[in-house]
């Protein structure tokens, strides 16, 4: 009888390097690790506010000061660029500092009014919180976007068990052993590593709430093992991101922004720029400007290369079929073709003319991709972008109507004249509706969910009106029920 695997090995996706080897731990190692985040959870609850705030700074100068020691564990596991895996640092370490500083502003206790029933009541509303979290990461953004929760919830005042991406372990190993650095007294930051069945055990091992990111497909999984304990959870699980384009845009800043957004970090970006809807009098100058920007984006894993490998192997035949089928049913491809995935790398691709029921247009390609189609006017960008089942980010280009356009998009985030730009600013919520997952991340919304609401009220003095007392008679009744037409019975 085959022994059961007890390690696994993450590998360069350009080289095929072994990076680290790791354990595959078990239903029952996950299930030690949250018991013994219970009582980390409980120390770290009793710092208060500003103790845990000094802890997560200690480990944000920690990050800071090993920046370039992290990005060369992401290079390694993801193939990304450098700079790109900077980037993402940088950008989880400004979340961080922001978790620790806004903390008890939003989760401390805020006077609510108490009415006018209840006027002699002082009211207020403080979170508390929820104990254990689980955080199961992605491998694409593997720092920035599993911090966005791990910092969250720590600052909140949780204890975390992270479980990685099969793929990244050695990115999650690195910033639980930092974090052990700076908060050595209790493993209030734990890690389990392995492959779906250890996030399903995570599931099941009677965590406060589950915060995941990850494919829909992997969410429903996530979703399921939850419901058998009635754990909450918060997914985060991609998207199919569109940009509008105006006739009175700036059209070489709209097409800089197509390319990044499309195909920055091989276009495996969960809020990246996968369609294109450009008003008709500006279509023909916006294709040539991106032909020419997408052009000159080279991937490899030279210290020149634009954009990294395909970090998950089985995402290749993916972009594949989408590119494929996409020719087929007419599209022409302005930029890349049918040769353009490899075994590893996919050379930049744009497509024009593409029929909205496609692969290319209604599934998420996650690969170096964009497809490009005309549109009369913005009201029917509006209807095309909006019409999928994905709602997580988006931009426009426009001047005059940039902000109306923006609010119209059936999207959790979205950019004016800018890609992106919503994942960097740290007060804002980052999360999407539909296939795309509830719940968010990042600002006060996200500090929210991993806290508990706890209302308080106080009672200041005896109310002229007793309401809550079986000695309540019929004339308080009488004047209650007076009172209340007086306030809300009116004709209008």
């Amino acid at each position: 009888m085959q022994s059961k695997q007890t390690t696994f090995e993450s590998l360069n996706p350009a080289t095929d390097e072994v990076v680290g080897t790791h354990p595959v731990h078990t239903a029952e190692e996950v299930r030690a690790a949250v018991r013994r985040a219970e009582t980390a959870a409980a120390w770290w609850e009793s710092l208060g506010f500003a103790g845990r705030a000094e802890r997560l700074q200690r480990w944000k100068g920690t990050m800071t000061r090993r920046a370039a020691q992290l990005a060369d564990v992401v290079h390694a596991e993801t193939g990304k660029p450098h700079a790109d895996a900077m980037l993402e640092i940088i950008l989880a370490i400004d979340h961080t500092a922001w978790a620790a500083k806004n903390a008890k502003k939003v989760l401390g206790p805020h006077r609510r009014s108490p009415g006018l029933l209840m006027s002699n009541q002082a009211a207020s509303v403080e979170y508390h919180p929820l104990g254990v979290v689980g955080v199961i990461g992605p491998w694409n953004y593997p720092v920035f976007t599993p911090m966005g929760s791990i910092a969250y919830a720590l600052a909140a005042g949780n204890a975390v068990v992270f479980k990685p991406s099969e793929y990244t372990p050695g990115v999650g190993e690195w910033l639980v052993r930092t974090f052990a650095e700076a908060v050595p007294e209790q493993p209030v930051l734990q890690l389990v590593t392995g492959y779906g069945e250890t996030g399903a055990a995570l599931c099941r091992a009677g965590v406060a709430k589950i915060a995941f990111t990850g494919s829909p497909a992997t969410g429903r999984k996530i979703m399921a093992a939850c419901a058998e304990t009635l754990t909450p959870v918060l997914i985060e699980a991609g998207g199919k991101d569109a940009m509008l384009v105006d006739a009175d845009a700036d059209v070489d800043a709209a097409a800089d922004g197509a390319v990044w957004g499309g195909m920055s970090n091989a276009g495996q970006t969960c809020t990246g720029i996968e369609r294109v809807y450009v008003h008709e009098k500006v279509y023909d100058r916006f294709v040539a400007a991106v032909t020419e920007k997408a052009g000159a984006v080279r991937p490899g894993y030279d210290d020149s290369a634009a954009i990294g490998p395909i970090t998950m192997p089985a995402q290749l035949a993916i972009i594949r079929r989408h590119i494929t089928e996409a020719l087929a049913a007419g599209g022409r491809a302005v930029v890349g073709g049918a040769d353009s995935v490899g075994d590893k790398y996919v050379q930049p691709t744009v497509l024009v003319d593409v029929p909205e029921d496609a692969s290319a247009v209604r599934e998420e390609t996650f690969g170096p991709t964009l497809t490009i189609a005309k549109v009369r006017d913005m009201d029917e960008a509006v209807a095309k972008a909006n019409d999928s089942k994905y709602g997580l980010g988006g931009s426009v280009f426009a001047k005059a109507r940039g902000m109306e356009l923006a609010r119209k998009l059936r999207s959790g985030m979205t950019s004016v004249n800018s890609v992106i730009s919503f994942a960097g600013v740290p007060s804002l919520p980052f999360g999407g509706s539909g296939d795309s997952g509830f719940g968010r991340i990042h600002g006060p919304e996200g500090l929210r969910e991993f806290g508990r609401a706890k209302a308080i009220t106080r009672q200041r003095f005896t109310a002229p009106l007793t309401l809550t007392s079986f000695a309540r008679g019929a004339k308080v009744d009488a004047q209650v029920a007076k009172l209340i037409t007086l306030l809300h019975g009116r004709r209008r």
